[in-house]
């Protein structure tokens, strides 16, 4: 039996790249985790994470870091950002003691007209010289109109708590929008393609990591075995020739360096396949966008 007290919502992360929201969410979510989840389950959300208690349930929800659009992808990208604002019931802006509103001016004015409560999350005081912190707020209490201010560090896990309380006693009441218990979506393929595309940006420099886009073709789960058949997708013949390197070496590390982290996640021996297939210019064309599941319309 619930209590008639139960609260639930939907808490969009938003920010700028790099400013530690992966961390954060990572933290959030990773200690209380219920179930993760990154399938298409309803329209509104590719939702990323879930925490449940008896008294309430947060669903977070994935969204890139803001940029200014420069192909396609990115265009894509920020359609998610924007979508999440408009259904959050609240969103939780993270920035950090080095970055400022130049670029995304514009979703800062989305941020403030949505009527959305907002908190804000400075990252990164651990590295704060005197008089930093209080000059980050004045500079992001003047630009975003903020419940309150949380000075956090991710990385060392400081003051993160107390952005959790907040969300809580922001959530509006309302019954679970999943089902506690049997929320097994199965998103065994967005994980397996997550884990690889992170192995890609680990061993490859420059443009290879964001020319690419990992593709699970078949996921097959027995009792003690989990076959995976992945492709690898680049922009260009020469991209492939990288990826594959001198005598399939580099493919082969990627893959090795996959599996172990695959079996870490799933806690089953798995059997990885890789290939490499070449789709030109996919960051530029909205159908090929559309086909790796960026179209957030």
């Amino acid at each position: 039996m619930l209590p008639q007290t139960h609260k639930a919502g939907f808490v969009n992360i938003v920010g700028k790249p790099n400013v530690g929201k992966s961390t954060l969410m990572n933290y959030l979510v990773g200690e209380r985790l219920s179930i993760v989840s990154s399938k298409a389950q309803t329209t509104r959300h590719r939702i990323l994470g879930l925490i449940n208690t008896d008294d309430y349930q947060i669903v977070f929800s994935d969204t890139p870091g803001m940029l200014k659009p420069k192909y396609e992808l990115h265009k894509s990208m920020m359609g998610f950002v924007n979508l999440s604002l408009e259904d959050a019931d609240v969103i939780v802006f993270v920035t950090d003691l080095f970055e400022n509103d130049e670029e995304i001016e514009e979703v800062i004015t989305k941020i403030n007209e949505s009527g959305v409560p907002v908190l804000l999350v400075i990252n990164k005081i651990d590295l704060a010289k005197e008089g930093q912190l209080e000059e980050v707020t004045k500079y992001w209490t003047s630009r975003i109109k903020s419940e309150t201010v949380i000075p956090i560090s991710a990385q060392e896990k400081f003051n993160t708590e107390r952005i959790l309380q907040e969300i809580v006693d922001r959530l509006p009441v309302h019954p679970p929008f999943y089902d506690k218990e049997e929320l097994t979506d199965r998103p065994e393929r967005f994980f397996a393609s997550e884990i690889i595309r992170e192995k890609i940006f680990t061993n490859y420099k420059k443009e290879i990591p964001y020319s690419t886009e990992v593709g699970i073709e078949d996921f097959h789960e027995d009792e003690k075995i989990i076959r995976i058949r992945a492709t690898i997708f680049c922009e260009r013949n020469s991209q492939k020739g990288i990826i594959i390197g001198d005598q399939g070496k580099m493919l082969k590390k990627v893959g090795i360096e996959a599996r172990e982290e695959l079996e870490k996640f799933f806690g089953k021996k798995v059997f990885l396949e890789t290939f490499v297939k070449v789709e030109q210019d996919w960051r530029k064309n909205k159908l090929k966008l559309k086909k790796f599941g960026y179209d957030p319309s």
